[in-house]
């Protein structure tokens, strides 16, 4: 496990804002905002305690030029920052959904005129700390207001930062085009992810053993790659080397949320959908 409470961060709140996440088999994020504010302690306090009053409070509120550093719940827990994506609880995604607020405005980025000091990169550590790389999967953060991408698909399944505006079920802009490289400079020390190269997923077995009905070593490793990525919870005796009714309809949803629909989201696992859940 991370780190969950920040040393040296305002305890913000009675602590207590979220709750356990629902896919903790899906890798660790980070999701930036921008509080559409000035900064400044005035600000910061005025901010603070309304995320409290209307009951959207996010995990962390960090002020850009004075690197004050405030946290209103545990990283191991949710926050209150995202809208649902439909029947999906955004703020749960994850084995940690880290939400932080900056005191800034998403038409003004704030890498551009920011002082990040040693409460930042304190920030930095505990997000690192989750096994977070240092990269945003949905690429460069889009300037604000324009166009926002939100792969469903990408956000569910890859490890790493992203903003406001790339996530599923909302339609925010935040927090506007920071730097990237800005960013993860001010904190050296993080990993892109690579260095390692992944393991080549196993081949397509045709579709004749895993379909509904077939039993096999092929059934139960779509039934680990399910409970992996997030969808065990279809699963209710665990997973099985028997393609029942089961696996089916967890396989569906896994196919739903890859944003296919009609017979690209039937249950059955085709060489794209064992591709995805292999990977």
């Amino acid at each position: 496990m991370g780190t969950r409470w920040i040393s040296g961060a305002e305890r913000l709140g009675d602590g207590s804002i979220g709750g356990p996440m629902d896919t903790t088999g899906l890798p660790p994020r980070v999701v930036w905002h921008s509080t559409e504010s000035g900064h400044g302690n005035a600000s910061f306090n005025g901010v603070r305690d309304y995320l409290i009053n209307i009951g959207a409070e996010p995990h962390i509120l960090y002020d850009p030029v004075t690197d004050r550093l405030g946290q209103y719940g545990p990283l191991d827990q949710s926050a209150r920052a995202l809208r649902n994506d439909g029947a999906s609880r955004t703020n749960r995604t994850g084995r940690a959904c880290i939400q932080i607020e900056v005191l800034a405005r998403a038409k003004t980025p704030f890498t551009n005129y920011w002082k990040p000091g040693k409460n930042f990169r304190a920030l930095m550590a505990a997000i690192r700390s989750w096994g977070v790389p240092d990269v945003f999967p949905m690429g460069a953060p889009p300037v604000y207001p324009g166009g926002s991408r939100r792969t469903r698909s990408v956000w569910l399944n890859e490890a790493g930062h992203y903003c406001h505006a790339n996530i599923p079920g909302n339609d925010h802009g935040d927090p506007g085009a920071i730097s990237r490289t800005r960013l993860f400079a001010a904190a050296p020390g993080g990993s892109t992810g690579g260095g390692t190269e992944k393991p080549k997923p196993p081949a397509y077995p045709g579709s004749a053993k895993v379909r509904y009905g077939a039993s096999g070593p092929q059934v139960l490793a779509v039934d680990k790659a399910l409970i992996r990525k997030g969808y065990g919870k279809y699963l209710t005796s665990g997973p099985s080397d028997y393609y029942g009714k089961t696996t089916r309809a967890g396989v569906k949803a896994f196919q739903k949320d890859q944003g296919w629909t009609g017979a690209d989201a039937d249950g059955a696992v085709g060489p794209e959908t064992w591709r995805r859940l292999m990977k």
